[in-house]
């Protein structure tokens, strides 16, 4: 089977221009796909559209792929690739298959032999922890911990203590409308000494970056609300 390739195409952190975080080859490549496996068709067709596609969205093929898509659809995402057709994946945001199921499509591709090329953009995490001050040689991204509380705080302790013994950052993120609640289980079951950065709609206007210690953030805590947030402790 002659197979086209799989770009892995980034896309911004927040709502504004592509062209303020994105490189000029991964613009130019956005033209000359017309394939496309997207987390979700709204807000892929208003990127693809920013990024230069307006007025070609309509001819454009975009299969979606989420975490609702059934295994056996996933596989069937391979037909797109026949014919030596080039495909583009998208995440909502950043980096596609980096805590995305774009994963599970670049899988595939493995699997068939199908080549995958990934293209730079920002990676909220990445950039977290090169703010942090934290350590940047040995570090875990653990994605989301329990949402129940009594499970969330047990989690973090377990962090704390992997943190400690291995000198090791740990990152972690949570759905947006829960961030006040693990912002407030994190200041009260680490210890005053471990440092923790809270990072803030990063490459966006308002970015907020800041690491105290959790005793700090008890003195001083913050109101984080419903935006995108990376949580990093270093014990």
């Amino acid at each position: 089977m002659n197979y086209g390739k799989l770009y892995l195409i980034p896309t911004p952190l927040g709502d504004y221009d592509p062209a303020e975080v994105l490189p000029a080859p991964v613009l130019d490549k956005i033209q000359d796909l017309d394939r496309y496996v997207v987390e979700e068709l709204r807000t892929a067709r208003r990127f693809l559209s920013r990024a230069g596609l307006k007025g070609r969205i309509e001819a454009l093929t975009l299969r979606e792929l989420n975490e609702h898509t059934a295994p056996a659809d996933v596989e069937q995402l391979v037909s797109l690739f026949a014919d030596g057709h080039d495909v583009g994946l998208l995440s909502e945001a950043g980096l596609p298959a980096v805590a995305d199921p774009g994963a599970l499509l670049v899988a595939l591709c493995h699997r068939r032999g199908i080549e995958v090329v990934p293209f730079t953009g920002p990676s909220s995490l990445m950039l977290a922890l090169m703010a942090s001050g934290l350590n940047g040689q040995r570090f875990a991204f653990v994605g989301y911990i329990p949402a129940k509380s009594e499970e969330r705080r047990s989690a973090i302790k377990a962090l704390e203590k992997r943190s400690a013994a291995a000198h090791e950052t740990q990152i972690l993120i949570e759905t947006p409308y829960r961030n006040d609640a693990l912002f407030t289980d994190l200041i009260g079951c680490l210890g005053g000494g471990t440092r923790l950065t809270v990072a803030v709609n990063l490459t966006c206007p308002d970015a907020l970056v800041k690491t105290r210690t959790v005793e700090g953030w008890r003195q001083q805590p913050l109101t984080i609300g419903k935006r995108p947030c990376v949580f990093l402790l270093l014990a």
